[in-house]
């Protein structure tokens, strides 16, 4: 028996890691390949996989490590890191994809239980590719970046509530009663969970901390444990270690449990989506190709449309709402458990594991490219659709001059140090900003300030631009800063301009381009330190001033809530 599960899971794992390395090359994530392979190894295809008992008990206790240990990213900050933007965004684009998709799924002939498990499966959008494609492009610190990692975070939080509240119900009562009984139990469990979290689980980390092994051992056996406890209870597994995560989500050691899960997450993660590829049902696909076609639209097209219009109702630009809802146009990994946790319950047909897998699929794949591209294909689409995409009139807000000494363009981390500089100084200045948000904070303080975009180039033309002494541009985009460097540089050679950038190349190229000074961040640490040492050496009420000054600095940032 053992022999046969070796074997086997040798094979999974060389087929995995042959067709994961394709995905990567076709730019793709990995969970593509993984549920590819399950597709060959499976019954449909090669039929090799046939250890079903410990490959499906091997994927469960993936699941369980993988809720783990989101519940220790789902810490009460998880609302005030989203912002107010990415709450009523996420909130609006779950309950409207879930309205649509329903009715969408159930006008193809499903039955109101499958119907709510497909319309679940859809609205929700994958945080690991999203994160992964942002970071790739260097689009983290972007506003629409910023948004959108925000919404997933909201997705996140709902989608677990979501997992809790159908594992704890038994099959014969999804879609009929609740079962009240283990309601009960549950509850009762949660209030006796509040307390041990709060004054128990602190005193022991503290002391298993001490060793990296202990705090594994630790984590893993708490894991476990309330795994256990819950199955035992009649509730779930699942759900026993969401809550064993959450529990531990404002441990200080948290992030330092989850870098040593990761990689025991990751495989049996992996045996999760060889197990989901493998119980497709290639045969029946073709019956369903108009409700997968039908279904990956909506994901493709509504989920984006909707994103679109609730940010552009909340006063954003069209492009960063554009940007942002590309970056939802998928099935999350999390949908694809959640269609799984239901066919286990007995509530979906294998029929609904493999239409929705299918589109998961379809989606992932498509969205990648589509991130990846997005500003192509925005700059196409505006061209194409004129009247939706067209770059929106910025609108002055409370600017008190047309002519200003400094033009600032983006209120970001560097922009406010910046702004402190020429209040002191005196000097006249304006700035621009496309977040809606920011630009209410800078008028409810007095600030002149403007809604707009630096790469509206009507924009830039009504700044008066030559007759600013200073120009500083705090938006680390190549193009943009390029842009406003050459418009500037047509009318005056005299024009101060300093900008951000994030790679030497960039900076090297705006220099070339005239640029006064640019400015790199992620260098600006290492010299300021070396400054402040050089300028202390070893004088310890030198450096206490300087810490009583930072302390000032970092309470009037928290004191305006500079959520930049």
């Amino acid at each position: 028996m053992i022999e046969n599960v070796l074997i086997e899971l040798a094979i999974m794992v060389g087929v995995g890691l042959l067709l994961s390395a394709i995905a990567t090359k076709l730019k793709q994530p990995l969970i593509i390949g993984y549920i590819a392979a399950g597709i060959i190894l499976g019954p449909s295809l090669l039929n090799i996989i046939n250890s079903d008992g410990a490959i499906t008990s091997f994927a469960q206790l993936g699941i369980v490590v993988l809720l783990f240990t989101v519940g220790l990213s789902l810490s009460p900050k998880v609302f005030r890191q989203a912002g107010k933007a990415s709450l009523i965004t996420g909130i609006g684009q779950i309950l409207l994809t879930a309205i649509i998709g329903f009715f969408i799924s159930y006008s193809l002939g499903y039955s109101i239980t499958s119907s709510a498990f497909i319309a679940a499966a859809l609205t929700f959008s994958s945080t690991i590719i999203v994160i992964k494609i942002l970071s790739d492009k260097g689009d983290g610190e972007t506003l629409y970046g910023r948004i959108s990692v925000g919404i997933l975070l909201i997705q996140d939080v709902v989608v677990m509530l979501i997992l809790a509240a159908i594992s704890s119900l038994s099959s014969s009562v999804i879609g009929a009663s609740i079962n009240l009984v283990d309601l009960g139990i549950l509850a009762g469990t949660l209030v006796l969970l509040i307390p041990l979290a709060i004054y128990v689980l602190p005193a022991l980390m503290e002391k298993v901390s001490k060793s990296q092994e202990y705090l594994l051992l630790f984590s893993l056996g708490w894991c476990l444990l309330l795994a256990v406890v819950f199955y035992k209870l009649k509730l779930s597994m699942e759900i026993g270690a969401l809550l064993a995560g959450v529990t531990l989500s404002m441990s200080p050691y948290r992030h330092e449990i989850i870098s040593k899960m990761k990689p025991l997450r990751d495989f049996f993660i992996f045996l999760f989506f060889i197990s989901l590829g493998s119980q497709m049902i290639i045969a029946n696909l073709g019956n369903n190709l108009l409700p997968i076609i039908t279904l990956s639209a909506f994901v493709l097209i509504g989920k984006p449309i909707i994103v679109f219009i609730i940010m552009t109702l909340l006063g954003y630009t069209k492009k960063s709402a554009f940007l942002t809802g590309l970056t939802l146009a998928q099935v999350s990994e999390f949908s694809l458990i959640l269609i799984a946790l239901g066919a286990k319950l007995g509530n979906l047909s294998p029929d609904i594991l493999s239409l929705v897998t299918v589109v998961g699929l379809i989606t992932i794949a498509g969205s990648t490219y589509l991130m990846m591209y997005s500003e192509n294909i925005y700059n196409l689409l505006s061209k194409l659709f004129p009247n939706i995409l067209k770059k929106e009139k910025d609108m002055q807000l409370k600017a008190t001059s047309h002519v200003n000494e400094v033009i600032i363009f983006g209120y970001d981390k560097i922009g406010f140090s910046i702004l402190r500089s020429f209040k002191k100084m005196g000097k006249k200045f304006i700035i621009i900003d496309y977040n809606p948000e920011v630009i209410r904070h800078l008028q409810s303080h007095r600030i002149n300030c403007m809604f707009g975009d630096a790469e509206n180039t009507d924009l830039l033309d009504e700044l008066c631009l030559s007759k600013a002494k200073m120009v500083v541009s705090t938006i680390p985009v190549y193009e943009i800063n390029s842009l406003i460097l050459k418009k500037i540089r047509e009318y005056s050679e005299e024009t101060i301009v300093i900008l951000v950038s994030n790679s030497i190349e960039d900076s090297l190229k705006l220099y070339d381009q005239g640029a006064s000074y640019v400015i790199i961040p992620r260098f600006l640490g290492g010299e300021h330190a070396s400054n402040l040492i050089e300028k202390n050496e070893f004088n310890l009420s030198k450096f206490t001033k300087d810490r009583i000054a930072h302390i000032d600095h970092l309470g009037d940032r928290k004191a305006i809530k500079h959520f930049l």
